[in-house]
């Protein structure tokens, strides 16, 4: 009886699968970064360009693996490729972490649109959240925020109508 593959092995095989889609596309080769299952907060991975690893959140991975697989992989990936491709060091201006460069390789090397957040259940971190609201939704702040936006030192607006977020009263 053989052994399911890990998360670890499972990613590193999409990571793979990822590179060599870009370099069949791009005529070129890549290194393949060293990939790290343990990244918190809400963020559900990220490319460190200098050291060229990639971090994935192990919880949101575990509850998403599906949407993981199909884009959360294939963005990071795209972030190092933008940097191989145009980043600092080659004599050009620096390039924005979701700007063209990075948008035209989600859509022509991973044909995915190119979403630059993720709407994943953050329940799965078990992190407390405050309740505020704008004029089109509710949203679910961190505490880290939530305070912040208490002592004065942050606003924060909802990316749909733009409103400010409004703390919502409780109710006892």
């Amino acid at each position: 009886m053989s052994a399911l593959p890990s998360p670890d092995a499972l990613l590193a095989a999409r990571v793979d699968a990822c590179f060599l889609q870009a370099e069949a596309r791009l005529g070129r080769p890549f290194p393949r970064p060293r990939i790290h299952l343990n990244m918190r907060g809400r963020a559900a991975g990220s490319a460190r360009l200098q050291t060229w690893e990639l971090r994935f959140n192990p919880a949101l991975y575990e509850a998403n693996q599906q949407a993981f697989m199909d884009e959360v992989v294939p963005h990071e990936v795209a972030h190092l490729l933008v940097h191989a491709l145009w980043g600092e060091g080659r004599g050009k201006s620096r390039v924005l972490p979701h700007g063209r460069q990075w948008q035209s390789v989600m859509r022509e090397v991973f044909n995915l649109e190119p979403r630059t957040t993720h709407s994943f259940d953050l329940a799965v971190l078990g992190q407390r959240t405050q309740p505020y609201a704008c004029a089109c939704q509710q949203h679910q702040l961190s505490i880290r925020r939530h305070n912040k936006v208490q002592r004065g030192e942050a606003r924060y607006h909802c990316r749909r109508c733009r409103q400010p977020l409004v703390p919502v009263p409780a109710t006892d």
